[in-house]
C-alpha cells in the first residue's frame, strides 16, 4: 500500500473506488488517485461483478485493496462494502469516488486542508465534496451541490474562511467522509440500488454537523452526456421514486422540516421530468410501482444485500446503521486475551488489590495481558499499590499512565489502544471476579459472540455481604430488543472483541453513559450479543451507590444519550420521550425512592417494555 504523506499531524485517507464494466475509465481514475500530492494511505477498489476484464486487471495489484463482489450491488452496495473495508485501515477520512471520476492531482490535498483547518476547536466536517466538472470544464449539474438552505451566518463565515461553502448533501463522485462520523452513523443502505444512496448517506452523516463544498478540489466526471438528474430516466424511475419514499419515511438523515422542504423540491423535479419525457406511460408506471414499493416494503439489511453478493467482512468490520456486514468469525479455542482495568485518584488501594487479584491470580483461565489505566494523578498509597501489582503480577502488565484525569470513557479508549489482543475483558477497580469467570465467558466469544456479559451479585461493605442480584437477558433477540430501553449488559462483567468496539467508535466521552452508548452502537452495528445468567462478578454497592445513580448531571447525560439514540435512528420520537420521562424521572426522585425502585423494578429484570 502507499504510505501517507509524511509530516506532523498527517491526515490518513483511504480512497474507495467502486467500479462496474468501465475498465478503461477505471484505469485512468486509479492512476489519478494514486498520483495525488497527498498520497492515500490505501486505495480500496470494489469490483461490482464486472464482466469486461476488470477483474483480471486487478489481480496481483499490490498497491490496491481489492474487494470482489459476485453480484452488481450498484453504488449503494459497492460503497457500503468499500467503506467497511476502508475502516479496517483506521483512516481519518474515507474518500469516495466513482470509477468515471478523474481527480486533479491536488483534489485530495484540498479536501484534507479544509478538513484540517475548518473552524479550529470545533468538530471536524462530516463530509467534504469536490467541485465536479465535465470533460469540457463546465460545472457538472448532476454533481454540483446546492448551498445549505438557511445556514447561519457563523457557519457560512467559518466555511468561507477556508474557501468552502456549507452544504446539506453531496454525491459519491468525490466525497470525503470523516471516519469518526462514519463509525457513528454507519454505512450506506445497500438496498438503495441506483438512486439517492449518496443523498441519503451524506445527509445522515451531516445531520447535526457540517458538510462543505470545496471548489478548489476539482475532479472530472467523465459521463457520456452533460446533464442533470431530471433527465428522462425511463424504467429506472421506479428506483428514484421508491428510494425517495424510503428516504422521507425511514431515513434519519433529514429533520422533519427538511423532509417537507426536500419533498416539495422532489415533486417539482418529478413534474419537470414527466413534462419533458417522450415516454410518459413508462414513467407513470414507474411512479405507481415506486410509490407502492416505498410504502409497503422496507430496505433489506445491508448485511443481507452484501452477503448475497459474496461479501465476507473482516473481523473488525461492522455497520452501525444498516446491520452487521458478514458473520462474526469463530476463533480457535484458547485465545489469549487482555484484562482492561481503569483506576483513578478516588479509588481505594485495598479495593484495587482485590479486583486485580480476583481477575488475574485467582482465575482458572488467566489473561495474557493486563492493561491497567491510571486515569490521572493518584494518592501515594494507591500509587504504591499499582507498583506492587505490576511487580507481582503473574502476567505482563501494561501501565497506561495518563497525566490528567480524563474520565472513564476516554481512559478505557486509551486502554483499548494498548491492548495486544483481540479479546478484551473488562473489570472495575472495586469489584471481585469469580474464579471461573473467564473460563466460562471466553468460549462464547471464541464461538462467535462479539460481546458477552454475565449476571452479578451486589454486595455492601464486604464481598460476603450480598444485598442483591442482577440477572441480564440471555436470549440474543431479547438483548437486542431491550437495549433501546435499558442496558442489558452489566458493564463490569463484559468480555468483547476489541475490533467490534473500535468499529462502533469506542467508548467516546459521554460521561456517565459511555458504556450504554457503546453497547447500543455495537448491537446496532450487528455485533453478536450473549449473556450468562449466572453471577460471575461481585459488584460493590456501598454508601453512595444509589446517590450516584441520580442528580442533574446524570439527567443531562440521560437526555444526551436519548438524543444520540434518536439521531442514530435507534429509537422513535415516541420511544425517546418515554425513555426521557421514565429514565430521566428516575434520576430526580429522592435517593430512598430510587433505591426501592431500583431493587424492585430494575436489578432483577430480564425484560423491558414493548415498544
Amino acid at each position: 500500500m502507499l504510505s501517507a504523506a509524511e509530516g506532523p499531524d498527517v491526515t490518513s485517507v483511504v480512497a474507495v473506488v467502486v467500479t462496474w464494466n468501465r475498465r478503461a475509465l477505471l484505469a485512468e481514475s486509479l492512476a489519478a488517485v494514486l498520483g495525488q500530492t497527498h498520497a492515500p494511505a490505501a486505495v480500496v477498489v470494489v469490483d461490482n461483478a464486472s464482466t469486461d476484464g476488470t477483474a483480471e486487471d486487478l489481480v496481483g495489484r499490490d498497491d490496491l485493496d481489492v474487494v470482489a463482489l459476485s453480484l452488481n450491488t450498484g453504488g449503494a452496495g459497492g460503497f457500503a462494502a468499500g467503506i467497511a473495508q476502508a475502516l479496517t485501515h483506521d483512516p481519518d477520512l474515507v474518500w469516495l469516488l466513482d470509477d468515471d471520476t478523474v481527480p486533479t492531482e491536488t483534489a485530495l490535498a484540498e479536501l484534507v486542508r479544509v478538513h484540517r483547518d475548518h473552524a479550529p476547536g470545533s468538530p471536524r466536517p462530516a463530509v467534504l465534496a469536490s467541485r465536479v466538472v465535465w470533460t469540457d470544464g463546465r460545472d457538472h449539474p448532476m454533481n454540483t451541490p446546492r448551498p445549505r438552505p438557511g445556514a447561519p451566518r457563523a457557519v457560512r463565515e467559518a466555511a468561507a474562511a477556508v474557501g468552502a461553502v456549507p452544504v446539506r448533501s453531496a454525491s459519491f463522485v468525490s466525497l470525503a467522509c470523516d471516519a469518526a462520523a462514519v463509525r457513528e452513523r454507519g454505512l450506506p443502505v445497500a438496498d438503495y440500488f441506483l438512486w439517492n444512496d449518496d443523498f441519503e448517506y451524506s445527509t445522515r452523516l451531516v445531520r447535526g454537523g457540517t458538510g462543505l463544498y470545496v471548489p478548489t478540489s476539482v475532479v472530472v466526471h467523465k459521463t457520456r452526456v452533460f446533464g442533470a438528474t431530471d433527465a428522462d430516466p425511463g424504467e429506472r424511475f421506479f428506483y428514484e421514486v421508491r428510494n425517495k419514499v424510503w428516504l422521507f419515511s425511514r431515513s434519519t438523515g433529514l429533520a422533519p422540516h427538511e423532509k417537507v422542504l426536500y419533498a416539495g423540491s422532489t415533486v417539482r423535479r418529478w413534474s419537470r421530468t414527466l413534462a419533458r419525457s417522450q415516454d410518459r406511460p413508462t414513467l407513470l408506471r414507474g411512479l405507481a410501482r415506486g410509490l407502492r414499493a416505498g410504502v409497503l416494503e422496507a430496505p433489506r439489511p445491508t448485511a443481507s444485500v452484501l452477503q448475497e453478493a459474496g461479501w465476507e467482512a473482516s473481523a473488525d468490520t461492522t455497520d452501525p446503521a444498516a446491520g452487521h456486514v458478514g458473520p462474526t468469525e469463530p476463533l480457535e479455542p484458547g485465545q489469549p486475551f487482555a484484562l482492561l482495568l481503569s483506576t483513578y485518584g478516588g479509588d481505594r488501594a485495598d479495593y484495587l488489590r482485590l479486583a486485580f487479584t480476583s481477575s488475574v491470580h485467582d482465575q482458572t483461565r488467566r489473561p495474557a495481558q493486563v492493561v491497567l489505566v491510571q486515569d490521572g494523578p493518584v494518592p501515594e498509597e494507591l500509587a504504591a499499590e499499582i507498583a506492587h501489582l505490576r511487580a507481582t503480577s503473574p502476567v505482563p502488565v501494561t501501565h497506561v499512565d495518563l497525566s490528567d484525569n480524563i474520565g472513564l470513557g476516554p481512559a478505557l479508549d486509551a486502554g483499548l489502544q494498548a491492548s495486544e489482543h483481540e479479546i478484551v475483558a473488562r473489570m472495575d477497580a472495586d469489584d471481585v471476579s469469580a474464579p471461573d469467570r473467564f473460563a466460562r465467558q471466553l468460549p462464547l466469544v471464541e464461538a462467535g459472540a462479539d460481546i458477552v456479559g454475565s449476571g452479578l451479585w451486589e454486595f455492601g461493605s464486604d464481598p460476603s455481604d450480598v444485598v442483591g442480584r442482577r440477572t441480564p437477558p440471555t436470549d440474543p433477540d431479547e438483548i437486542r430488543r431491550v437495549i433501546r430501553f435499558r442496558d442489558p449488559f452489566n458493564h463490569p462483567t463484559v468480555v468483547y472483541r476489541r475490533s467490534a468496539v473500535l468499529a462502533a467508535g469506542g467508548y467516546t466521552d459521554m460521561a456517565l453513559m459511555e458504556d450504554y452508548l457503546l453497547f447500543t452502537r455495537m448491537l446496532a452495528a450487528g455485533a453478536v450479543p450473549a449473556n450468562l445468567a449466572d453471577p460471575l462478578v461481585r459488584y460493590r454497592v456501598g454508601a453512595g451507590a444509589y446517590a450516584r445513580r441520580g442528580g442533574w448531571a446524570l439527567l443531562r447525560s440521560e437526555v444526551a444519550l436519548q438524543r444520540r439514540f434518536r439521531a442514530l435512528g435507534l429509537t422513535t420520537r415516541r420511544q425517546l420521550l418515554r425513555n426521557v420521562v421514565v429514565r430521566g424521572g428516575y434520576r430526580l426522585v429522592p435517593e430512598g425512592v430510587r433505591k426501592v425502585a431500583y431493587r424492585r423494578l430494575l436489578a432483577n429484570r430480564t425484560g423491558s417494555p414493548r415498544g
